[in-house]
């Protein structure tokens, strides 16, 4: 591990919660000594108390390892605000509707950012019936390939997963879709106009 949650990262959360250094020990059972020591980086919280203090602080271990505290805004689960996450080890692609701490494989997951598609990514939208069809000319190699297609609606996400040496297409329900994503597994998410 080459992070570990430092007394700044405390000080700061604790501070949020209007709480005082006797409080938080109280809520996790040490003494506010250890607490000052950790705020002062004069020593570090067991980790066998990262849970605890975790929950005392309201947020995640995975945050709380990261000094970030994450709040997703989108209350409502407006689908439209999806934010998606693509693991660089095993592939995985995970969907939030908003902010969010995604770790997969040991890693904490950056939320892909999408870009307009340029020349290189140029994706093809055509209406057929009741639905999208989404292609594009993009290789499909082991080394270089569109990872998936997806449309979002304002009520769901519709993903498909695509593979090296297939074909790089597929159908979407037209139904309420607010945007449509592709993601190269080289250059990025990009958004298809």
């Amino acid at each position: 591990m080459d992070k570990y949650v430092t007394g700044a990262v405390i000080r700061r959360l604790r501070e949020k919660k209007k709480i005082t250094q006797e409080e938080l020990a109280e809520m996790i059972h040490v003494s506010s000594k250890a607490v000052s020591k950790w705020e002062t980086g004069h020593g570090l919280p067991d980790i066998s108390l990262l849970e605890p203090l975790a929950q005392a602080l309201d947020i995640s271990v995975i945050e709380l390892l990261s000094g970030e505290d994450i709040s997703n805004m989108n209350r409502a689960s407006n689908m439209a605000k999806s934010r998606f996450y693509v693991c660089p080890v095993c592939g995985n692609v995970i969907v939030a509707s908003g902010e969010a701490v995604v770790s997969c494989c040991g890693i904490k997951l950056p939320p892909l950012e999408p870009e307009e598609a340029d020349e290189e990514h140029v994706i093809h939208r055509k209406i057929i019936e009741d639905e999208y069809f989404v292609s594009t000319d993009h290789p499909m190699t082991k080394d270089h390939y569109i990872s998936f297609l997806a449309a979002v609606s304002d009520f769901g996400v519709q993903l498909v997963k695509l593979y090296p040496e297939g074909s790089a297409e597929a159908r979407f329900k037209i139904d309420r879709v607010k945007r449509i994503y592709a993601y190269c597994n080289r250059h990025g998410l990009y958004l298809i106009p």
